[in-house]
């Protein structure tokens, strides 16, 4: 199956979602940018609370796609094998620092107003459109644990299976619509992929207040 687009595939998690989690008031983070269109969708479908969690790529200084780890808004480093066999201190200290500006950025754009909602106590679930390396999801997790949810949930369209498995690692509840044998790349589950924009996470965020 192959998903119109990131709002389908976010109808069809939060009915998988549902009997989990609707009439408990779960609170939604979605990654920017295109988990928080699928987050919005979900968050709606079962009664919740929307927010973003914000998690930055740490990039390879050779090859900017691969990940050598992830960084949270609070400054915690998560890195993977690749960040841990780099022998370039220098380069990883100026990736951290531009990875936590853009981050602080971000949160004063999507959320000026208010600070990040608190997941204490709460049924929490964390929304992406899907997973390559993982790196980005498992940041989050840890990153949201600190703050004590009393579940916390994965919610993406698709991931390769041995990322799903380091998922459930830390997560309490995971699902994932797609796991392919053979993973090229997020969007070969969506006939439409478009970027989504910081304009359009802004939207979606100022119509939650």
């Amino acid at each position: 199956m192959v998903f119109a687009n990131r709002r389908e595939a976010a109808r069809v998690l939060a009915e998988k979602l549902s009997p989990f989690c609707k009439g408990n008031k779960p609170l939604v983070l979605g990654i920017p940018r295109g988990g928080v269109v699928m987050a919005d969708i979900i968050a709606r479908f079962l009664e919740g609370e929307l927010d973003v969690i914000l998690v930055r790529k740490l990039r390879d200084p050779y090859q900017e796609e691969v990940a050598i780890g992830s960084i949270d808004e609070s400054g915690i480093v998560d890195l993977n094998r690749y960040g841990v066999m780099l022998n370039d201190k220098e380069y990883l200290e100026k990736e951290v620092r531009d990875q936590l500006e853009v981050l602080k950025e971000r949160r004063r754009q999507y959320t000026p107003i208010r600070p990040p909602i608190d997941p204490a106590g709460r049924k929490v679930i964390v929304v992406d459109d899907g997973l390559a390396t993982g790196s980005t999801m498992l940041s989050a997790l840890r990153s949201i644990r600190q703050g004590n949810p009393s579940e916390l949930c994965v919610a993406t369209a698709v991931a390769p299976s041995d990322i799903v498995q380091e998922v459930e690692s830390l997560a309490d509840r995971v699902i994932c619509l797609k796991e392919p044998r053979l993973f090229t790349a997020v969007g070969q589950v969506f006939r439409d992929f478009g970027q989504v924009e910081d304009e359009e996470v802004m939207r979606i965020l100022k119509e939650w207040g």
